[in-house]
């Protein structure tokens, strides 16, 4: 996985990497005008020739900087460029005030507030290099009137908009908007992706693609003790997922999923599938005797065990060890059947999934939400969420203000913190995040949409329960599950329904090399 820093702690990276001598801040400039313009020739390579033309905003901060390098070398090919800047040239930050200087060898620099867009303004690329990462306050008169002309032009098709690190208008950390931005055709960022860039409000809704340039900076190095990290969520290495040797079963744990009543047990036999699927040693489904007949005419390889409540569940799972990880939630119900069963699988203290009825036991039974322990890893959509953590879904519907703003990051964590495990909080923009601070961001991905159909959170259910019982710690099977399921919807593509999802992990797994 990758680490994603933060907009300032890419600042305090780029700061330690020139005080040490690495670099210089103009190096780092340059480096980051041309890269700019080199990602801008591969998206765009019919902009390479001819004659072309482009507006050039520039900040008061160093990504105005970046502008001005950009505007430099796009004249230096023989475009027409014009530059506006927001902050008078004694007010720079050094480094950009020398690429000002530099600038000024080749054209003029016009205050922002002269720029006019009317019929007049036909430019082929509009560079947005007003605020970057840095951006702390929301967008206001007059400049959120000049965004809305600049994207309504753009959306016309008469403009391409590039930003440079993050939209103008998006918090480099969030993703939200502070507000109004710029929609970007295409954005470069440096060194790596920010927590913005993967979150949904920035990826999908304020830019069309991100790419990321090497500007010579070091690797991060994180203090062996900080646990306060985001990374992003990718594909494990195959050894975690293969299984080797002619080992028992039982050496790749047992995973147990707890069934509703007759007619409701559809739920638990997809997460039971997934569990099975993705490599667990053996499934039990748990369930009332009304629900037996039903799960054994659909379930050949997952076994069955009668519990018609708490005490059963103890009486059958107690004392055997081997039964490792629980799956409680998909079509339990919430009456007190239920909530007896959930507060028998949370007393065992062993790896356990929580989702749909489970989470609303939780939000309604305060007892059930104290017995939560770190084993567990809680799997809430949108509405879920509201209804476990309403002050803190409250604090993230609000609209920002400032930045870095309140995102979904943020969110996870105090929601992990107050649960005291693992939570995952589902959506385009899947994040899961640990007690102790630890964050996992898996980005949207509309080729993975077709995993919006019913039972498909049942199947992650399954998939991280059965990575549990083999073995994998609560987080690393969540954000594992979590890849898993999206690489098995990329895999079928159209036409998805969430029975397919299991029976799609053994091609994945093949091109893994797993």
């Amino acid at each position: 996985m990758t680490e994603l820093l933060t907009g300032a702690e890419m600042r305090a990276h780029e700061t330690a990497a020139i005080e040490s001598g690495v670099v210089t801040g103009l190096d780092l400039m340059e480096r980051a005008g041309q890269g700019v313009v080199d990602a801008m020739f591969a998206k765009w390579p019919d902009m390479r020739t001819g004659d072309h033309s482009a507006v050039v905003l520039c900040g008061p901060g160093d990504n105005g900087g970046d502008g001005f390098v950009v505007a430099r070398l796009l004249k230096e090919r023989g475009w027409t460029v014009d530059v506006f800047c927001l902050a008078a040239p004694e007010n720079l930050p050094p480094d950009a005030r020398q690429n000002f200087d530099r600038w000024t060898d080749l054209g003029p620099v016009v205050s922002i507030e002269e720029l006019k867009i009317d019929q007049g303004f036909k430019p082929d690329l509009v560079v947005d290099a007003l605020f970057g990462t840095g951006l702390t306050r929301a967008i206001e008169s007059p400049l959120d009137l000049l965004f809305s002309k600049i994207n309504a032009h753009a959306a016309g098709g008469d403009a391409k908009i590039l930003s440079v690190d993050i939209p103008s208008g998006v918090c480099a950390d969030s993703g939200r908007v502070l507000g109004d931005s710029l929609r970007a055709d295409l954005t470069v960022t440096f060194h790596g992706e920010k927590p913005g860039h993967l979150l949904t409000h920035g990826l999908t809704a304020h830019s069309k693609k991100v790419v990321v340039v090497d500007i010579g900076l070091p690797e991060h190095q994180r203090c062996t003790s900080d646990t306060n990290f985001i990374l992003k969520n990718e594909p494990v290495a195959p050894y975690v997922l293969r299984k080797s040797g002619r080992r028992h079963k039982y050496d790749y744990g047992h995973a147990v999923v707890i069934s509703g009543p007759a007619a409701h047990t559809g739920a638990a036999r997809l997460a039971a599938r997934g569990a099975l699927r993705i490599g667990a040693g053996l499934v039990t489904v748990a369930a009332r005797a009304q629900a037996l007949p039903e799960l054994a005419a659909h379930q050949t390889a997952v076994m069955l065990r009668q519990v018609e409540g708490g005490a059963d569940l103890k009486v059958q799972f107690g004392d055997d060890a081997r039964a490792n990880a629980f799956c409680a939630g998909p079509a339990l119900g919430t009456d007190d059947v239920a909530a007896d069963l959930l507060g028998a699988v949370l007393a065992l203290e062993r790896a356990t999934v929580l989702d749909a009825d489970a989470l609303t036991l939780l939000a309604e039974r305060p007892k059930l939400f104290a017995a939560l322990h770190p084993s567990c890893v809680l799997t809430p959509h949108g509405g879920e969420f509201v209804r476990l953590f309403p002050e803190i879904a409250e604090k993230f519907a609000t609209p920002p203000t400032r930045g870095p703003a309140y995102s979904k990051v943020d969110a996870t964590r105090d929601a992990a913190r107050k649960a005291g495990c693992v939570v995952l909080f589902k959506g385009p923009d899947t994040v899961i995040a640990g007690p102790d601070g630890r964050c996992v961001i898996n980005p949207p991905d509309d080729s993975a949409a077709w995993l919006a159909t019913a039972g498909s959170g049942d199947v992650l259910a399954g998939f991280i329960c059965g990575l549990l019982a083999r073995g994998l710690p609560p987080l690393l099977a969540a954000a594992t599950g979590t890849t898993l399921h999206g690489e098995c919807a990329r895999s079928f593509g159209p036409g998805l329904i969430a029975e397919d999802l299991p029976e799609a992990l053994p091609g994945v797994f093949r091109q893994m090399g797993v």
